[in-house]
């Protein structure tokens, strides 16, 4: 499966079969770089380099495992080694990993002698539906989410679902957050498919990819650099983000998990504003709910989750901004809303934790 998403070649299918091969070969007279983190290094650089003889004598750069280390403070390692390296614009790197490392690797590539050529091979469900598409790249600043980072796409995009096979089931489900996302705020078809999965092969079947991907790359291209449409994407995310960055001082929660309480909190909001019915709530809320493990917020976390919201990139005006849903299939963007409704939706999230796990 091919198309083409803002100028960006994506592949859906084997690598050996993807023409990575023939994109390697336009690249002959250059040298490759490989960027992955500790986990994709051990899982799936062999099987990689095995695959395609034009990358045998690639240099290999290894990032340190962990949101923690999505810094500026790792990214000036890998420049450095890039310079120790001797690398120059005109060589390519290949960033093989999951959301982490392509929000990464996008920002230390386009960085890099003002932009270096480089393509993604995702190998996370998250980094292959969401993470490596629409050309946002990234690190973390003071512990908020993504707060520097560039748009620049890659070159291309090679999706090969065999290396969720070195993934464990609940790092699978992590990209699930994000495709309920799709389906919530486009398309409620889609949202009919998913909610009858139940195990982890159904979720990863090509089909519900590729809608993924379909879904992503029609907002992306109206609307490329977030100025209206695309906030769409944010559903879930703003208190999402607020929540993983809180975690971080105790229990770390994942990206998608905390995505995944973003969606029942914003959700909520959108029902006790009268814009998503109570049916179409408690659906979503079930959905969830058989993925995803509630979590308890004490009462000083709200401040703090607050706190964190405040410093959200898509914040205008001091406002925070919001997605909220009207209806399963369909969101509106910019709702401002007030810290009163932020308390209500942990504060509920805190009570799902008691009755819904």
């Amino acid at each position: 499966m091919n198309l083409t998403f803002d100028g960006t070649l994506v592949h859906l299918g084997p690598l050996i079969t993807s023409g990575l091969d023939k994109l390697l070969d336009s690249y002959s007279d250059h040298r490759k770089i490989i960027l992955v983190d500790e986990n994709t290094h051990e899982c799936c650089l062999e099987n990689l380099i095995h695959g395609f003889p034009a990358l045998e004598k690639a240099e290999v750069v290894v990032l340190p495992a962990g949101e923690e280390n999505k810094s500026l403070e790792v990214c000036f390692q890998v420049w450095s080694a890039l310079l120790e390296y001797k690398i120059d614009r005109h060589d390519l790197l290949l960033v093989l990993g999951g959301g982490l490392v392509t929000d990464m690797g996008g920002f230390i590539a386009t960085l890099y002698k003002r932009g270096m050529d480089f393509i993604f091979l995702p190998t996370s469900l998250m980094a292959m539906v969401d993470a490596s598409m629409g050309g946002k790249n990234g690190v973390n600043l003071q512990e908020v989410k993504n707060s520097i980072g560039t748009f620049s796409p890659p070159k291309a995009i090679f999706i090969d679902p065999q290396f969720l096979e070195t993934l464990p089931e609940e790092e699978v489900f992590n990209g699930f957050a994000e495709m309920i996302k799709h389906a919530l705020i486009f398309d409620v078809n889609y949202w009919n498919d998913l909610k009858r999965i139940d195990n982890e092969l159904d979720l990863i079947a090509p089909k519900n990819l590729w809608r993924s991907i379909e879904i992503k790359k029609t907002i992306v291209e109206k609307d490329p650099k977030e100025k209206n449409l695309r906030k769409l994407l944010n559903f879930g995310h703003t208190l999402g983000h607020a929540i993983e960055s809180y975690s971080w001082s105790g229990a770390s929660l994942s990206h998608g998990h905390s995505v995944a309480l973003g969606i029942i909190a914003e959700s909520f909001i959108s029902w006790k504003r009268k814009r998503l019915s109570e049916v179409e709530f408690r659906e979503i809320e079930t959905v969830i709910l058989k993925a995803f493990p509630m979590v308890h917020f004490p009462e000083d976390a709200v401040n703090r989750i607050i706190d964190f919201m405040k410093n959200d990139k898509k914040n205008a005006k001091q406002n925070i901004r919001f997605v909220l849903l009207e209806s399963i299939g369909k969101a509106i963007i910019d709702q401002t809303i007030t810290t009163k409704e932020v308390g209500e939706a942990l504060l509920y999230l805190s009570l799902l934790a008691k009755t819904g796990n």
